[in-house]
């Protein structure tokens, strides 16, 4: 009970004070303003695994870029990265924050969580690349139930970082049926709060 008070007292003051992170990662570090009045339980769930430090030593281990995804008629330009296939140390997932709730959408720098299914997102994150990506909002054809990826934060430095990262050279992802899977992944040695 006292852990769960204590988690609680945290997500709250998180959601109250701590408005950036920086991601460090093995080519240098990436920081990004987190959204939370516009996507409050996503901020949270994020916060959560950061305050528990449970993002270090993870990795940025897929990218896709306009010449690794085929002849997809949706083509995006992003890095994802969290706990890749370590599906027993993450919490429930959370209900799907939608761009057309949030009015938040996916341009560059955007950073928004990965997910399957709706309400299924947990730890896995990515950063947009292009100017704009419509097809990955509310009503967008990226995910075939139509609605889209919860954005929550938005890099304001490090976006040099970020394209670096997309240059990795990649192998084939199996299940996925493209080249996408870093065959280096870029290790994240720790995602911390910035305090202002």
């Amino acid at each position: 009970m006292r852990t769960l008070i204590i988690t609680f007292l945290l997500l709250i003051s998180g959601i109250s004070f701590a408005q950036k992170v920086v991601i460090k990662t093995s080519k240098g570090d990436i920081i990004v303003k987190l959204f939370p009045k516009k996507a409050p339980k996503t901020v949270a769930n994020f916060l959560r695994y950061v305050d528990e430090e449970r993002y270090d030593e993870r990795s940025f281990y897929r990218v896709v870029r306009l010449n690794n995804q085929g002849q997809s008629t949706t083509p995006i330009e992003v890095i994802q990265g969290g706990f890749y296939n370590d599906t027993l140390n993450v919490y429930p997932p959370i209900k799907i924050e939608t761009t057309e709730q949030t009015g938040l959408s996916h341009k560059i720098g955007a950073v928004s969580m990965a997910r399957n299914a709706p309400d299924s997102a947990t730890t896995e994150f990515f950063i947009v690349l292009n100017q704009r990506q419509p097809q990955l909002d509310y009503g967008g054809k990226r995910n075939s139930d139509g609605y889209g990826f919860a954005v929550f934060g938005k890099v304001v430095k490090g976006m040099k970082i970020v394209k670096e990262i997309q240059k990795g050279k990649t192998v084939l992802w199996e299940g996925y049926g493209q080249e996408q899977l870093l065959k280096e992944p870029v290790r994240i040695i720790s995602i911390r709060r910035l305090i202002n």
